[in-house]
Order: C-alpha cells, then structure tokens, then sequence
C-alpha cells in the first residue's frame, strides 16, 4: 500500500509541477510538458514492479505510434481557444484526437501496424 501511495504522490507531483511551472513561463511549462514524464514514470514503475521486458518496450514503441495523431491538437487547440473559450475548444480537441487516433490507426493498419 505504501509502494502505491508513493507512486501515486510522484506520478502526481510531476503534474503538479508542470503546470506551476507553465503559470510562471509559457515556455518553460510547454518545454516540461513535450517531454515524455508520464511515459518515463510509467516506464520505471513496470521495470519495478517487474514486468517483463517486451511488455516494457511494447508501452514505449505504441506510445511513440500514438503521439503523432496528437500533434495537431497542439495547433488547433491555440487556434480555437479565443473563437470558441475554453471548455467548447477542449471538447473539440478531444473528439479531433480521437477521430485522427482512429484514422491514423486505419492508416498504419495498411502498413502492417495494428493499434486498435
């Protein structure tokens, strides 16, 4: 239990400190935000909670796979923003990404790539 509380505390302090970060400079929040913290953290609580080697890297190659369909939500979502106010932007963003989530993934499927 404390093993899970302890994971739980880190996972969420690195959010925590992303976004303080991003409050005090637009730049230094998004540079923290682009690296990989999440898939790092979770990358090190498999190797530790001793998962096997393929399933690691398994977590790593599709993350790779499923971040390029998210990048253009990076330049709608800054586009959108002061036409439609926040909450209708995020809700636009989200279904965007998961409408080319599935298109990307119909995509790779012809290359031999399954990802859904």
């Amino acid at each position: 239990m404390q093993y899970l509380l302890m994971k739980y505390l880190i996972t969420a302090g690195v959010v925590v400190l992303v976004s303080e970060l991003a409050k005090r400079s637009d730049k230094l929040g998004a540079l923290f935000a682009a690296l990989p913290l999440v898939t790092v953290l979770t990358l090190i609580w498999l190797y530790a909670e001793q998962q096997p080697l393929d399933k690691i890297g398994n977590h790593a190659y599709y993350t790779f796979w499923y971040v390029l369909p998210t990048l253009p939500m990076f330049l709608l979502f800054p586009y959108l923003l002061p036409k439609l106010g926040f909450v209708i932007t995020l809700l636009v963003c989200v279904i965007f990404t998961i409408f080319a989530l599935w298109g990307f993934a119909l995509v790779m499927k012809l290359f031999g790539i399954a990802l859904l």
